[in-house]
C-alpha cells in the first residue's frame, strides 16, 4: 500500500533514483524494470498487431501528490506532451489539504447494439422482443460462463426505435456487467450469438452486432475542492469559473477544454494498456448528449469561496484482457496504481483528468497557458536543434529567458554556446 504520493523533488533525481523512490513510496515489491524502455520485445509486438516493423517509444512519467478517496496514489502517465505530468501533480498537491479527489462510479456495465432490418411492425416487434427478454439473456450468458461465474453477465435487454434523418431504425441493446474487463470482446461475442434469435422474433434480419463506446451506464464521477490561497487567490478562482462556463456554453471552447481533460485521461489509459480510442470516443459523445457539444467538467465556488470542480464521463477501462496483460510495461503500470478493480482504476484515471483540467484552466485564468507549457517545451526544441547532454538545459534556459521558444532561435543559441567553448 502506498504510504505517500507526496514525492517532492522527484524531477531533480535521475531516472533510476525516481524508480527507486516510487517503489519505496509504494512499500511493495513492484518490478518497474519493464518500464525501462525495453518492456516490449519484437516477438511480443509481432503477436499484438499485424505487419510489425518496429515500435515507437512514449515517455512514461508518474503523477505524484494524488489522493483518491483517502488513498495515496502514484499514477503512471504515457504522454509526449510537456507539462501534463507536472501540472497534474501540482493541482493534486493543492488539493491535499481538502482531502484530495473524491470519486464514485457505477457498475462496469457495457452495451452491445444489434441492428434489425426489414421489420414490418417495429412497435409490435419491440413488444415481442421485450417479452422474450429472459430467454435472450440466458442465451447471452451461455456464451461466457466464466463471466457469469465471477458475478458478471447479461443484465437487461433494451429495444429502441430510432427515427433519424436518413432512416428509421430498430436497435436492440444488450446490457452486460463485464466485471474487471473493458468488455468489448465479451459483449460482441454475446451480440453475435443472440442476433439470429432477435431477428427471428422481430421477423426481420440482423445487420450490425457490436458494442457501443458511448458507455453511459458505466460512469465515473470525481470532485475536487481547492482553497483560493492554494491556487492563486479569489480573483483567479472567479476567472476560472468564468472560463469554464464559456466551455460549457461554446463548443469551440469546449473542444479545447475537453482536450485538456483527455491530456490526463488518455495518458493513464495508454500507460495501463487500455483502449484510448474507446475512452476518447465515449467521452466526446457524452459531451454532446443533450444535442450540443459541451465541457465535461463544471467549475463553481462553494459557500466558503473554494473552487469546486467536478467531472463526469463514461470510463470503460479494465484490469484483464488486451494489452493490460500482454504488454509488460502496461502490467508494470497497472501494478503501480495498486488498483484492484476496474472501477478503482476508472476512478484514478478520471481523477487525473480532472486535476489536469483544473491546471489548464488555472493557467488560462492566471498567467496564460504558454508560460509554463513553453518553459517545459523548450527542452524538446533544444534537442530538435541538435543539443546534447548539458547543452539541452543551457539552450532551453536561454530560450525561456529570451521568451522565444523557437527552432531557429535554438539553433542560434546552440551555435553561440559551442563557439564560446
Amino acid at each position: 500500500m502506498t504510504t505517500t504520493s507526496r514525492l517532492s523533488g522527484l524531477r531533480n533525481l535521475t531516472i533510476a533514483q525516481r524508480r527507486a523512490s516510487v517503489v519505496d513510496a509504494i512499500g511493495a515489491d513492484i518490478d518497474l524494470s519493464d518500464l525501462e524502455g525495453r518492456g516490449l520485445g519484437d516477438d511480443q509486438a509481432d503477436r499484438m498487431i499485424e505487419n510489425v516493423i518496429g515500435q515507437i517509444g512514449i515517455p512514461v512519467g508518474v503523477a505524484t501528490n494524488l489522493i483518491v478517496n483517502g488513498r495515496e496514489v502514484i499514477v503512471p502517465m504515457a504522454t509526449e506532451e510537456p507539462s501534463v505530468v507536472a501540472a497534474s501533480s501540482n493541482i493534486a498537491r493543492m488539493a491535499r489539504s481538502t482531502g484530495g479527489v473524491f470519486a464514485t462510479s457505477t457498475e462496469p456495465i457495457m452495451q452491445a447494439q444489434i441492428q434489425l432490418l426489414d421489420v414490418a411492425d417495429p412497435h409490435g416487434a419491440r413488444a415481442r422482443l421485450i417479452e422474450a427478454k429472459d430467454e435472450i439473456l440466458t442465451l447471452a450468458d451461455e456464451q461466457d460462463p466464466r463471466l457469469v461465474e465471477i458475478g458478471g453477465g447479461a443484465r437487461d435487454l433494451l429495444v429502441r426505435t430510432v427515427h433519424g434523418l436518413l432512416d428509421d431504425h430498430l436497435v436492440v441493446h444488450l446490457v452486460v456487467n463485464v466485471g474487471d474487463a473493458m468488455g468489448a470482446n465479451a459483449v460482441n461475442t454475446m451480440a453475435e450469438a443472440i442476433a439470429p434469435r432477435l431477428a427471428e422474433i422481430a421477423g426481420g434480419r440482423s445487420l450490425l452486432r457490436i458494442l457501443t463506446n458511448l458507455a453511459d451506464l458505466r460512469l465515473t464521477r470525481v470532485r475536487v475542492v481547492i482553497r483560493p490561497e492554494e491556487i492563486g487567490g479569489e480573483e483567479v478562482v472567479a476567472n476560472m469559473v468564468l472560463g469554464a462556463n464559456l466551455a460549457y456554453d461554446d463548443p469551440y471552447r469546449a473542444a479545447t477544454h475537453n482536450k485538456g481533460i483527455m491530456n490526463g485521461i488518455s495518458a493513464v489509459v495508454l500507460a495501463t494498456g487500455n483502449d484510448t480510442r474507446a475512452v476518447e470516443a465515449g467521452a466526446h459523445a457524452y459531451a454532446a448528449r443533450d444535442g450540443q457539444y459541451r465541457a465535461l467538467s463544471r467549475f463553481e465556488r462553494d459557500a466558503e469561496g473554494n473552487l469546486v470542480a467536478t467531472l463526469e464521463l463514461p470510463m470503460a477501462v479494465g484490469l484483464v484482457g488486451g494489452a493490460t496483460k500482454s504488454h509488460p510495461a502496461a502490467r508494470a503500470a497497472v501494478a503501480l496504481t495498486e488498483a484492484t478493480t476496474a472501477r478503482e482504476l476508472a476512478e484514478i484515471v478520471t481523477a487525473i483528468g480532472l486535476v489536469q483540467n483544473v491546471a489548464a484552466v488555472r493557467a488560462l485564468a492566471a498567467e496564460g497557458i504558454q508560460r509554463g507549457h513553453m518553459g517545459l517545451h523548450a527542452r524538446n526544441v533544444a534537442v530538435a536543434a541538435g543539443a546534447a547532454g548539458d547543452e539541452v538545459d543551457a539552450v532551453a534556459a536561454a530560450l525561456v529567458e529570451r521568451r522565444a521558444v523557437r527552432a531557429d532561435v535554438a539553433e542560434t543559441v546552440l551555435a553561440e554556446l559551442r563557439a564560446g567553448r
